[in-house]
């Protein structure tokens, strides 16, 4: 009696469960599960599929002018756009979680409102933002007589304006993450250093930053992959497909070559495989950013 009971629980249980695994197997597993075989093959979005074997790798790793290309820039991007926002990020988590700030809760808002707000409107915002003829900043620069400066036409500028509005937009997003982290910290801990007479410098280095460090690995993570993932702002920037990163393919980033390959050329093959060599890229790192805090963690016990 007992057992059927309990056959009639974990039947009805799981039968609640379902729908969930169904549109995690049909919309997670097998959409992963195709693009490693498209991966191996060559196809154009209609007619057959043709098994090419390891070729689309051996192909871009070795004779593909743009892979590298996306790589570099995409890599440029995740230093100077996705973590140097943890340099400005954790101080201000910091500051802001002093109970003698006042207005804490509207810098809180203030800052987090940039990763609400659409990539898109943010991209199209910031294309006249850093447009050569009516952008504020050319503005701003004239009326310091200097000339002004082509941000979304020049090589060597184009990632650099990229990497500052990555940088605007997400340094909220990580200051309240570390917020969240710093909270966690028992205030017990700050009122013995203070009665060892710690300085708030000493404090900060022997206490905040050890126990952030769980925090701090999974914002780093969540950097690795955003900042491999970057499409939305280079593409409405640069003028989409049509522009391919704009001058030199200099905002030419890894997803928006996927994007390309997969929409505007139809490789689903070649698109497929720069899509699971990114993986592996982002495998890597997260294993290495794992590696450097478990040591550092070593080093704090």
């Amino acid at each position: 009696m007992r057992k059927n009971r309990l056959r009639e629980y974990y039947t009805a249980s799981y039968l609640m469960l379902s729908p969930f695994f169904v549109l995690f197997a049909v919309f997670g597993i097998f959409p992963i599960i195709f693009s490693l075989f498209l991966s191996l093959q060559n196809w154009g979005g209609m007619g057959p599929v043709k098994f090419v074997g390891i070729s689309n790798f051996s192909f871009l790793l070795f004779q593909d002018t743009y892979f590298w290309k996306t790589i570099g820039i995409t890599f440029f991007l995740l230093v100077f756009g996705s973590f140097t926002q943890h340099f400005f990020a954790i101080p201000l988590a910091v500051i802001l979680n002093n109970r003698l700030v006042n207005g804490r809760d509207a810098f809180r808002t203030a800052y987090f409102l940039p990763y609400i707000t659409s990539s898109v409107s943010i991209a199209l915002i910031f294309s006249y933002v850093f447009s050569t003829n009516y952008g504020i900043v050319n503005f701003i620069i004239q009326g310091l007589g200097l000339n002004r400066i082509a941000w979304l036409e020049n090589k060597k500028l184009i990632p650099i304006s990229l990497a500052i509005i990555i940088n605007w937009r997400y340094i909220g997003w990580n200051t309240v993450i570390y917020l969240a982290g710093l909270q966690s910290i028992p205030e017990e801990l700050y009122e013995a250093a203070d009665i060892d007479g710690a300085s708030s410098f000493r404090k900060h280095l022997s206490i905040t930053l050890p126990l952030l460090l769980p925090i701090i690995f999974f914002a780093l993570t969540l950097s690795i992959i955003g900042g491999m993932q970057l499409f939305d702002e280079p593409f409405v920037i640069l003028n989409g497909y049509q522009g391919m990163g704009g001058t030199d393919n200099a905002g030419f980033t890894s997803a928006y070559y996927i994007m390309w390959l997969l929409q505007r050329v139809g490789k689903y093959g070649k698109g497929s495989a720069v899509s699971w060599l990114l993986f592996v890229i982002v495998f890597s790192m997260t294993m290495l950013n794992r590696k450097i805090i478990e040591r550092l963690e070593g080093t704090k016990k």
